[in-house]
């Protein structure tokens, strides 16, 4: 997918400036910023949930990922896997949500779910979702340490079976360099560091990377 000099105002207030990039296919991104950097208007201008200035060429079929899991509450887990799903295909709910470690929860309500457990129902509904690009908005940000670790290696697992492009928008510098091949920092709408990350995701979350000095830099302004 490839942006050439995309903009996007709302009102007055400039949201994302000239961004010209290209997204590689079967990789995945993340994109850093402030609050107000423009990193949610980016995600919602490549769905195409938004008009915008510039051309985005190349669109693919997206799955959206939320940092509430946003589920059905009527549903149960493995109802709302199938929600997505034509109906020759349900029985894949049930294998994905083995995959997820939600064997044996198929017939919970979202109710009955810890927090961890509903954004693993909402990560294996993003996957089964048929997408060419799945976008993630800080889908990890509202969670403890030790469920953030494991539910970033949860993605990269679920993403090494299709590796179809992934973005997702983070705050964390540690989450971008456990999981994405490339990182985008953006400020006031502006990309100020484009930056590849060496090695196969997931890295090991407990190192601190070269990547996470370069990422704390530009966001700092450095």
């Amino acid at each position: 997918m490839i942006l050439d000099h995309v903009g996007k105002k709302y009102g007055d207030r400039t949201a994302l400036e000239d961004i010209t990039l290209e997204l590689r296919d079967g990789e995945i991104t993340a994109v850093l910023g402030e609050s107000g950097a423009g990193k949610t208007t980016l995600l919602n201008i490549l769905a195409g949930l938004i008009p915008h200035s510039g051309t985005v060429e190349g669109r693919q079929p997206c799955s959206y990922l939320f940092q509430q899991p946003k589920l059905l509450p009527n549903l149960t887990a493995e109802g709302n896997l199938r929600f997505v799903l034509p109906k020759q295909q349900w029985d894949s709910a049930r294998v994905m949500l083995e995959k997820v470690g939600l064997g044996g929860r198929e017939k919970s309500c979202p109710r009955e779910l810890s927090g961890g457990e509903r954004q693993r129902v909402a990560i294996a509904r993003a996957f089964l979702y048929p997408h060419d690009m799945l976008l993630m908005d800080e889908p990890f940000a509202s969670l403890d340490l030790s469920l953030k670790k494991s539910l970033l290696e949860l993605v990269a697992g679920l993403w090494k079976e299709r590796r179809q492009t992934v973005v997702f928008v983070t705050h964390d510098v540690h989450e971008a360099a456990a999981l994405a091949q490339r990182a985008i920092v953006l400020k006031d709408g502006r990309v100020v560091l484009d930056l590849d990350v060496d090695g196969e995701p997931p890295r090991d979350f407990f190192v601190r990377s070269r990547a996470e000095e370069q990422l704390v830099r530009a966001l700092m302004g450095e």
